[in-house]
């Protein structure tokens, strides 16, 4: 038997538990819709991102490069630079784009390379006259044993500027190389550890660059993540547009492949 009081107060429970699930029921359908929306906004500028960028290979052909025809040539839809004991170099040489000299820009790319290579992709750089397809200027490392992959290292220049899991500043003062890295360069923090970074990168298959030129910042990304930030303030040094090409190391007999070669030039 109930209480006098019993059935108002059971039946006013029933009824503000209606109401409190059909807010909450309306709340969650506002807030998928707003999660909808949101994604739907991320993916249109995901997609937008992806239309700014232009292929400069054509995945068939070496049209627009410029190199040694020896060392260089295309194979399943990739770019392929070759040392064979017939063939061993004595300087580096390079696949060179001949398709501008990007300012500011984004280039993403794939790479694959035989644990006995070592390579790069140069950006903002130069001929260096009296070596045949040679280059000067800023690299994005790249090795097989990925001891340097993801470095910023200037071809012919101040050699390394930033090394995997450094942040730098190259200030304007005077330096030189030294060990293979130049003297004035200041380590003003890290992006991470140098060997826990060489773990996202995979030996001897498919790994994504990424280059993201703004001004003097330079920075090196691999699979995602940030391998290297340099802040380049040295003016008898520094280069602001240049030329970009790809490298075959002096060295053993190797195997570099580049495919899905993008470039966004930034505004």
């Amino acid at each position: 038997m109930l209480a006098k009081n019993a059935l108002p107060f059971a039946y006013s429970v029933l009824i503000g538990a209606v109401v409190i699930t059909t807010a909450c029921n309306s709340g969650n359908s506002q807030g998928n819709n707003e999660t909808a929306a949101n994604d739907s906004a991320s993916a249109a500028v995901q997609t937008a991102d992806a239309a700014d960028f232009k292929s400069i290979f054509d995945g068939k052909t070496l049209a627009g490069w410029e190199g040694d025809s020896v060392h260089w040539s295309v194979e399943d839809g990739a770019i392929v630079g070759t040392v064979t004991p017939e063939t061993l170099l004595k300087t580096n040489t390079f696949l060179v784009w001949k398709g501008g000299e990007p300012k500011d820009f984004e280039l993403k790319a794939e790479f694959k390379i035989a644990a006995t290579g070592n390579s790069g992709i140069n950006y903002r750089s130069e001929m260096f006259p009296g070596v045949p397809h040679g280059m000067k200027g800023y690299q994005a490392d790249i090795d097989g044993k990925n001891t340097y992959t993801g470095q910023n290292y200037e071809e012919r220049g101040r050699t390394t500027l930033a090394y995997r899991g450094q942040k730098t500043t190259i200030p304007d003062t005077p330096g030189q190389p030294e060990r293979n890295a130049w003297s004035a360069m200041v380590v003003d923090g890290s992006v991470g550890n140098s060997d826990s970074l060489k773990a996202l990168i995979k030996a001897e298959d498919w790994n994504q660059i990424h280059i993201i030129a703004k001004g003097n910042h330079l920075r090196h990304f691999v699979n995602g993540a940030l391998m290297s930030d340099v802040t380049d303030n040295d003016p008898a040094h520094s280069k602001a547009s240049g030329l970009i090409g790809v490298q075959v190391h002096v060295g053993p007999p190797m195997t570099v492949r580049y495919r899905n070669i993008q470039l966004k030039e930034l505004k």
